[in-house]
């Protein structure tokens, strides 16, 4: 577990220490690295750490990474902390699937925390106008 969470960090440090010294986008230099990194972040989903857990749905939003769908539904539904199931609604937004829009809807109506409703409902009506323009 060690071993994966040091590559994970050194995953991420790489991609964000490329794009500081100029790379145009650290997300699409070779479908190998994002493959590579994707597994190490769904990983990440999957850990009991909260920080790791987090971060790591976070950036497989910003990869649009729609093989992480399933998890990030996974995390939406289950997550106890209200954080985490906003961060995991967020990333389905920006990986724009049908079952994750349709599980941030559902959110609003169904999620056991109001506050986790209003940022799913903020969520849902940004998904809206953006399919609209």
């Amino acid at each position: 577990m060690k071993n994966v969470l040091l590559i994970l960090v050194v995953i991420i440090v790489a991609g964000f220490s490329s794009a500081a010294f100029g790379a145009k986008s650290p997300f699409k230099k070779s479908s190998v690295n994002r493959e590579v990194i994707i597994k190490n972040l769904m990983v990440g989903v999957k850990s009991d750490n909260y920080g790791l857990r987090t971060s790591s749905a976070l950036l497989l939003g910003e990869f649009k990474a729609d093989e992480a769908v399933i998890e990030l539904l996974s995390m939406l539904h289950k997550e106890d902390s209200d954080d985490a199931r906003i961060v995991a609604a967020l990333s389905l937004l920006k990986i724009n699937d049908s079952r994750g829009i349709y599980a941030i809807k559902q959110a609003t109506r169904f999620d056991k925390s109001d506050r986790v409703k209003r940022m799913c409902e903020k969520f849902y009506y940004h998904y809206l106008e953006n399919k609209s323009n």
